[in-house]
């Protein structure tokens, strides 16, 4: 059965196609298993807020946009009436617009948000927009008025040094008890001859209630929320998400602008809410391993939780995350978006910033996703196991992929990172093989943390250790100099290595006997017994130019700089140059079998059903291509060079 939505309707109407409903939430409270919400052309203010969803995979409630027809959903309400004051504009909104949640009224704020402790203004919630383009908050009406140069923040890892944004307009707010005074510089433009919006809701999809399961969300813009930060310790609502279900579809979709995170695969706020903050009395990683333990105590388990499908959206402007996720997210696909522009309006930081950032990602598949121009591309952190991330495209982010205190295993594999940082590996149990590295990459392990790990392929807690590094597999991939990208320049701890190829595991043993022959001598000293790197497995990769191998590498072999050169084209197409026709092939076979076991976790690569991993088709999905000869990095089928190959094109998602 399906159920219409037109702007031309009423929610008096029946809901059929002659007489269709005004908004999707009057269709949201008829829809029952089964059953198809069609929404036809035009601009829908509201949040939706499913009170149901689906039985199972096959009776799903689905919301669509009509075939063809553009319909956007957005958390904003247009504002008109300003008046000139000097070089501003000024507007009283009634706060009965807002409801009871008016975003202008309060701070992005919460655990892990860093910035407001270092004095820097607190920003809010709230956003002005001017045909579609997103101001920058200012303090106060004087700082609007002067509009200096504002200084950027930005992500303290990088080593790069803060900058200035030119001026493009601005906004603040005076939040009374009856009304918003918002005062606006809007550049050269007049606001009386564009659309001023202001955001109004938190959400935009998204239920109020848990278990709401097996939604498919598909074929809308959806925009401009005020969705509040979103630590792994919080609640985390975005502008669209399940809320604490199983089974959503989320594809081919326009998202962007959200305050802070766009797609929330998020956690259950009764496991706990921004308590590092608000009781100060436990650091946030504390409250972070107890939520583990609150979540399994509230059901958290494959058969209630996760199982989520995201693909082809097109995710900008956002800034905290595109995709983000801590619990919830397990058992999911993320696959073929396009996400790109996160966090580089750069007015607030905290170390929960990223295009996708997943804690717990348990058996979660991230493959053929373009991820560009963000502070930070992909962020795994804790509990990063049964993990696979392929044939995914990463560039001109400030580094590309952080991986954190988690143990294994986890499988990189046919990947291009071609930012100035390729790869941060603060983790242990990694197999990383057939990629392009072409930025710096970091090792560290981290002493002063302990995290859980999982039986295989299950929520239920195994153990927890700290991460002394090792126990990782690089085969066949290819290791690029960053001579043409800025130099990663950060103050390392001790125990941190940073270079480029694998010499940054010089020192970790290259069999399992040599580091059980130390341990063994260390036994009495437990101190240094738990910072004893452990094993690695290094072999077959490629460097070019000044990258370096492993000291005990066995068929590294180096090259010329440009060799392999990532391009990204006008139109989009991200191609990939190989200009030798020396690309050393792959000796051996690598599967299940030859990346052996993770120590810690006792658990194989393997896929999520628990059979082995074959690498039977390559970068490009080739299943006719069958493991054998063929040469290191990420597109194994095209053998030799010289050939340029397009890695990622627009067509893969919206």
């Amino acid at each position: 059965m399906f159920i219409h939505v037109s702007k031309q309707g009423a929610d008096t109407n029946a809901g059929t196609e002659e007489a269709p409903f005004l908004t999707i939430g009057r269709a949201a409270e008829q829809a029952l298993p089964g059953e198809t919400v069609v929404v036809h052309e035009g601009v829908y203010r509201e949040w939706v807020k499913p009170p149901r969803g689906g039985f199972n995979d096959s009776r799903r409630i689905t919301y669509k946009a009509a075939e063809g027809e553009h319909v956007v959903i957005k958390g904003s309400e247009v504002v008109d009436g300003w008046e000139s004051d000097g070089d501003l504009w000024r507007v009283a909104i009634p706060n009965s617009l807002f409801g009871d949640d008016n975003p202008f009224a309060k701070v992005v704020e919460g655990d892990w948000l860093v910035r407001p402790d270092k004095g820097d203004p607190q920003m809010h919630l709230g956003q002005v927009y001017i045909d579609g383009v997103a101001l920058p908050e200012y303090p106060t009406v004087d700082a609007l008025r002067n509009h200096p140069s504002q200084t950027l923040v930005v992500d303290d890892w990088t080593g790069v040094e803060e900058g200035t944004r030119p001026f493009i307009g601005g906004w603040t707010a005076e939040v009374g008890e009856d009304k918003t005074v918002v005062h606006a510089h809007f550049g050269d433009v007049d606001p009386s001859a564009g659309t001023v919006e202001v955001n109004v809701r938190r959400s935009v999809f998204f239920p109020e209630r848990h278990h709401v399961d097996y939604i498919t969300v598909r074929g809308f813009e959806l925009a401009h929320a005020a969705s509040p930060w979103a630590p792994p310790t919080a609640d985390q609502p975005g502008l669209i998400g399940p809320n604490w279900a199983k089974g959503w579809i989320i594809e081919d979709n326009i998202i962007h602008d959200a305050k802070c995170s766009a797609i929330s695969l998020g956690k259950e706020i009764n496991t706990g809410h921004n308590f590092a903050t608000t009781r100060r009395d436990k650091p946030g990683y504390q409250y972070q391993l107890e939520s583990v333990f609150k979540a399994r105590h509230l059901g958290w388990s494959k058969e209630r939780i996760g199982s989520h499908i995201v693909r082809r959206n097109h995710i900008y402007d956002c800034g905290q995350n595109g995709i983000v996720g801590h619990l919830g997210c397990v058992f999911s696909v993320v696959e073929a978006n396009h996400i790109h522009d996160i966090a580089l309006m750069r007015q607030f930081y905290g170390h929960e910033i990223a295009g996708i950032k997943l804690h717990a990602a348990i058996d979660v598949r991230i493959e053929g996703n373009n991820v560009h121009d963000c502070s930070l591309g992909l962020w795994l952190d804790w509990q990063t196991q049964g993990t696979r991330v392929t044939r995914n495209v990463f560039h001109d982010n400030s580094r590309d992929t952080f991986i954190e205190v988690s143990h294994g295993p986890y499988l990189v594999d046919h990947n291009v990172f071609a930012s100035r940082v390729s790869l941060e590996n603060f983790s242990q149990g990694g197999a990383f093989v057939g990629n392009l590295f072409l930025g710096a990459i970091r090792q560290e392990p981290v002493v002063d943390r302990a995290t859980p790990y999982h039986e295989p392929h299950s929520t239920e807690v195994a153990g927890y250790a700290i991460i002394v590094g090792g126990d990782d597999r690089f085969i066949g991939n290819i290791f690029g100099d960053g001579s043409d990208r800025p130099t990663y320049d950060v103050e390392l701890p001790g125990l941190a290595t940073v270079g480029y190829g694998t010499v940054v595991y010089d020192g970790f043993p290259a069999n399992p006997e040599a580091y059980f022959a130390q341990t063994e001598s260390r036994s009495g000293d437990h101190r240094r017994f738990a910072t004893l790197p452990q094993a690695v497995t290094i072999r077959d990769n490629c460097y070019l130019g000044g990258a370096r191998p492993y000291a005990s590498e066995t068929g590294a072999v180096l090259l010329e700089r440009d060799a392999v050169v990532v391009d990204t084209r006008a139109d989009g197409v991200v191609e990939l140059r190989v200009n030798t026709s020396h690309l050393p092939h792959l000796r051996g076979d690598v599967d299940t079998n030859d990346l052996g076991m993770v120590r810690f976790t006792g658990a194989s690569f393997e896929q999520p059903d628990g059979t082995p991993i074959s690498f039977s088709r390559d970068r490009d999905g080739d299943p006719s291509h069958k493991l054998g000869p063929r040469v290191v990095g990420p597109v194994p089928s095209l053998g030799q060079g010289p050939w340029v190959h397009e890695i990622w094109t627009p067509k893969e998602a919206l």
